[in-house]
């Protein structure tokens, strides 16, 4: 008996499944490099999209991931979330691998972040100045999307990131 793959080839349906998973994510798992352990960390992050489709989040110099991701920025985020009914198992889900980069406080790229995330995370409000955040870019190098039972995909960065019309 022969093992078939699993993975299908990614095709148009996968592409926007991912990009509908992405744009719709209050939330994500964080997955990170221990700097002192060397062991996997996981944390809940809040997450929004750049107006280019890329994740970002906003987070604490006191949070133990913050460290692990300035001393190792490749991470991974798990993206999608059960729905009240059924096997958990059955709902879509993806892991994006990535790069962490941390946007300068006194740089425009910061600038229109906090604008965007703010329209996205009104409450965030509270403490999107405190001097501890840090808006946190997360530049994808593809990922792996579950689209339910029998419906695994490789992603590259491009068939998650939607197309934009920005300059």
């Amino acid at each position: 008996m022969t093992k078939s793959d699993p993975i299908r080839p990614t095709d148009a349906d996968a592409r926007t499944l991912a990009r509908d998973l992405l744009s719709s994510a209050t939330y994500a798992a964080l997955a990170v490099t221990d700097p002192a352990t060397g062991t996997p960390s996981v944390t809940r992050v809040a997450l929004a999209t750049a107006p280019d489709g890329a994740p970002i989040t906003l987070i604490s110099d006191l949070s133990s991931h913050t460290g692990a991701l300035r001393a190792d920025a490749n991470c991974a985020l798990l993206v999608g979330e059960p729905g009240d009914k059924g096997d958990a198992l059955t709902h879509p889900r993806m892991t994006l691998h990535a790069k962490a980069s941390f946007l300068a406080k006194d740089s425009e790229a910061h600038t229109q972040t906090r604008d965007h995330f703010l329209s996205l995370r009104p409450k965030a409000k509270l403490y999107v100045d405190f001097p501890d955040f840090s808006f946190v870019r997360f530049d994808l190098s593809g990922g792996l999307l579950n689209g339910g039972f029998g419906k695994a995909f490789h992603l590259t960065s491009e068939d998650v990131l939607a197309p934009t019309s920005f300059a």
